[in-house]
């Protein structure tokens, strides 16, 4: 048994169309494209919109590019923590996402300087501005970075 053998089913092929090729085809004079008008006289591109403004044009144009090393850092001010942490306290980014300041860690934890702390409190971030490490060791307390496990690792093995 070979291929050849093999014959396709009935209705598995059909004649190929021959439109334009007399009035006796049946499929002459208009060719199957009806009569008149702009569809029946030339082929039009398929994303011809029948002269109204094609959507490709009214669309704006997205400009400037997304940074695809973009940290997004979930933020908190000073002011937060004064309100909602005792003097002594230990702040961390789960102690945040409990007292619901912050509700999730996103690339880090930024701590920022609005406002004003009088509290002695020892906090932990990823990131601190320049005024909001000021703010916190003023008041007795400490400002610990936390170093990302990546960060560690590399750091390490540089070593």
């Amino acid at each position: 048994m070979g291929l050849h053998h093999f014959e396709k089913p009935k209705g598995a092929t059909f004649k190929k169309r021959r439109v334009a090729r007399g009035i006796g085809s049946g499929m002459g004079k208009t060719a199957t494209r009806g009569t008149k008008g702009q569809s029946a006289r030339r082929q039009i591109h398929p994303n011809f919109e029948g002269g109204q403004t094609a959507i490709q044009r009214r669309l704006p144009v997205k400009k400037g590019f997304r940074n695809i090393n973009h940290k997004e850092f979930a933020v908190v001010n000073i002011s937060d923590l004064e309100t909602l942490f005792e003097s002594g306290a230990t702040v961390t980014p789960e102690a945040l996402i409990e007292s619901r300041i912050i509700s999730k860690v996103k690339d880090g934890v930024k701590i920022l300087g609005t406002g004003s702390l009088s509290k002695k409190l020892t906090v932990s971030a990823h990131k601190f501005s320049k005024t909001a490490e000021e703010a916190i060791t003023n008041a007795g307390g400490s400002a610990t970075v936390i170093v990302p496990a990546k960060k560690e690792a590399k750091e390490a093995s540089a070593e």
